[in-house]
């Protein structure tokens, strides 16, 4: 136990660390300068930049980003210290497309209207070195974001602004999808259903509130909301559970 003990830990100094850095990242993670600048002259800003690339690795590593680096994943981790309420109604899944089309489409045609991308500037939106909260107004929407974090987690249950808000997690899920019709080897979970003794503590631990149980006893590892965080696989006692890089999971 204690490798597995120590792969957690590490995952999760990495994904708290990134939410220490999320002043300076926000401004890379923001749903809302893509649409900004896309009105104001079709400038490419590096949110855009960011998004394309966290698409582009999901074709091989899945949602391991939210898992490992997200910097809202890593308040959420946080919160668990306060509230592991699981999220039952799997419908609250449908939210975050409801937030995600909209958002994709009003982007691509103020770009359109622009003309295309006329400029390419990663640092769009940043002020003084980066540092998001340098501008007094900025602390609003900031801690704005961080309320949204906290209470969705408290009211609707924990990792629920990943169920229910991420603008950034469609574009991961479209990507093993398309990871999965092309048949590329990705990063995912196996299991062996023989070894399962039923026990549950995979599901219980679960951050996404995955019936992770079922899925082993399925012999069926893939879902859209797994984030490869490996929870389950660290904890189950027979060891049933497994990361493979493989085409098609088990």
């Amino acid at each position: 136990m204690g490798k597995t003990k120590k792969r957690q830990s590490i995952r999760k100094a990495i994904i708290i660390g990134m939410f220490l850095l999320f002043p300076i990242t926000i401004t890379w993670l923001s749903p809302a300068l893509p649409v900004i600048y896309a009105a104001f002259g079709g400038i490419l800003t590096g949110a855009v930049i960011i998004f394309l690339l966290q698409f582009l690795t999901s074709l091989f590593l899945g949602r391991a980003f939210c898992g490992y680096l997200c910097s809202a994943g890593g308040l959420q981790e946080c919160m668990m210290l306060v509230s592991e309420k699981r999220i039952e109604n799997t419908k609250v899944n449908a939210v975050k497309w409801l937030i995600w089309v909209p958002w994709v489409l009003v982007t691509i045609a103020l770009f359109i209207r622009a003309g295309g991308v006329n400029e390419v500037d990663f640092f769009a939106g940043t002020v003084d070195n980066w540092i998001f909260l340098i501008a007094p107004y900025r602390y609003m929407i900031y801690f704005g974001v961080i309320l949204l974090i906290v209470t969705s987690h408290l009211i609707v249950g924990k990792r629920a602004t990943c169920h229910c808000v991420c603008w950034m997690a469609p574009f991961m899920i479209i990507g093993t999808k398309v990871s999965d019709r092309l048949k590329l080897p990705r990063l995912r979970l196996k299991s062996d259903r023989e070894s399962c003794t039923g026990c549950n503590l995979c599901t219980k631990k679960c951050p996404m509130s995955l019936d992770v149980k079922a899925m082993v006893k399925a012999a069926n590892m893939k879902n859209p909301e797994c984030i490869l965080c490996g929870e389950c696989i660290d904890i189950c006692p027979k060891k049933s559970i497994a990361y493979t890089f493989k085409n098609k999971s088990s």
